[in-house]
């Protein structure tokens, strides 16, 4: 007997091979492709569903990951559940964490939940998102229905959790109400009849929680995706802004532009497979070129003007590499020069002279009251400049230069 991946159609077979890619996990493969074939011959649009609790308003690249994805789907024709877990952020999920996250205030989740869609339509098209809030059902289950969705999963599952199981062996409290939360995301799914759900990897046993109360409730069970987090601008630590390696959706053009430009050609691929729109025989293409000879520098730009584009226009991203390559005419900017990273929001003074730019505080203070100190090729004139965390490149005179990322 054939299985269902044998027997997908090409188009079918195109789809699934989209969807896997950059994704870390697909449960259960087999199960999805009968969903995308039986889409396929029915014309019925599959329900996919990614919840997101407000807990923070702003986005990074890191972000669109996941976003990224369900864009993927929504242009296959698929419709797109953007579920904003207002009940389940006045519980606070622990995910992976040794403490519960504080719950926000009603006020603070309507604040983030706008915001965050606002920016997620950069990268979603609105017209074909369904927009959820999961106080629509939570709020009617009251305590008996809360008791009866409760009966329906053990003590024994809920311990399967790596995090309920380590606090538990260690002796950290665990409260009650932390067993309610992937219980009512898992009831989300329930209620939006979801056939696939998409979170990160620090999600994947919530999600399974949800296919296995549809299962409960006499549901097809939905499948689940999990998608990698993002390396930062140094290619180690995921991309955070508390780290100081992160890229926002909403900088500047020059801004995202620069820091685009200083990752590595190595991490360059990483950025291409899960931030790139471009197909993986395009990327392949690229990488040949490469070995044949082409600068990975300009493969560098198209990727930056990509993703500039996306978020801001073409236009935008055209006069943000004429900036970039005009900083280069001038001899303002190497394309290689040292990198470090330093801990903590410091004085400008303090970074030039960890950057070795100067040996004294007081060479670093003549050097910018003589106009001679740069950051990003603009001239800084405040010797009391305090740099918050990011990505930097420095300039003392016309031929040191450093790019410095201070984390937070």
């Amino acid at each position: 007997m054939s299985s269902p991946l044998e027997t997908l159609s090409a188009e079918a077979q195109a789809d699934l091979e989209l969807v896997k890619r950059g994704c870390d996990e697909l449960l259960v493969e087999a199960d999805f492709a009968r969903k995308l074939a039986r889409s396929r011959n029915t014309g019925q649009a599959l329900r996919i569903k990614l919840g997101l609790d407000p807990t923070a308003p702003d986005i990074h690249l890191g972000h669109t990951v996941v976003l990224n994805k369900m864009r993927q789907l929504q242009d296959m024709g698929h419709t797109v559940i953007f579920l904003i877990g207002d009940f389940t952020s006045t519980i606070g999920d622990p995910s992976g964490r040794n403490s519960t996250r504080p719950p926000l205030t009603p006020e603070q989740v309507v604040a983030n939940a706008k915001t965050y869609y606002e920016q997620a339509s950069l990268v979603l098209n609105p017209e074909r998102t369904e927009v959820r809030y999961n106080s629509e059902w939570c709020d009617q289950l009251g305590s008996r229905g809360m008791i009866q969705l409760a009966s329906r999963y053990t003590v024994a599952r809920m311990m399967e959790r790596d995090d309920f199981t380590k606090r538990f062996k260690g002796g950290i409290p665990i409260s009650v109400h932390e067993f309610l939360y992937p219980l009512l995301q898992g009831y989300d799914s329930v209620q939006l009849k979801a056939d696939l759900e998409l979170g990160g990897t620090d999600q994947k046993f919530n999600l399974l929680v949800g296919r296995e109360l549809q299962k409960e409730y006499g549901q097809e069970p939905q499948c689940i995706l999990t998608m990698p987090l993002l390396e930062g601008l140094d290619g180690v630590e995921k991309m955070s802004k508390s780290k100081g390696n992160y890229i926002g959706i909403s900088e500047t053009p020059d801004s995202m532009f620069g820091k685009l430009m200083s990752i590595s050609d190595t991490l360059m691929w990483r950025y291409y497979e899960l931030l790139s729109f471009r197909s993986m025989a395009d990327i392949a293409n690229l990488k040949e070129q490469i070995e044949q000879g082409v600068n990975p520098r300009d493969v560098k730009v198209a990727l930056a003007q990509e993703i500039i584009t996306r978020f801001h226009d073409k236009p935008s991203a055209e006069r943000a590499l004429e900036n970039f390559e005009a900083r280069f005419k001038r001899g303002e900017m190497p394309e290689d020069m040292p990198e470090l990273t330093i801990a903590g929001q410091l004085a400008l003074l303090r970074v030039l002279r960890e950057a070795g730019l100067v040996s004294s505080a007081s060479e670093a203070q003549r050097n910018v009251e003589q106009g001679g100190v740069r950051i990003d090729g603009e001239r800084i004139e405040d010797k009391g400049l305090v740099l918050e965390p990011g990505t930097y490149v420095l300039q003392v005179g016309k031929r040191k230069f450093a790019r410095v990322t201070l984390s937070g």
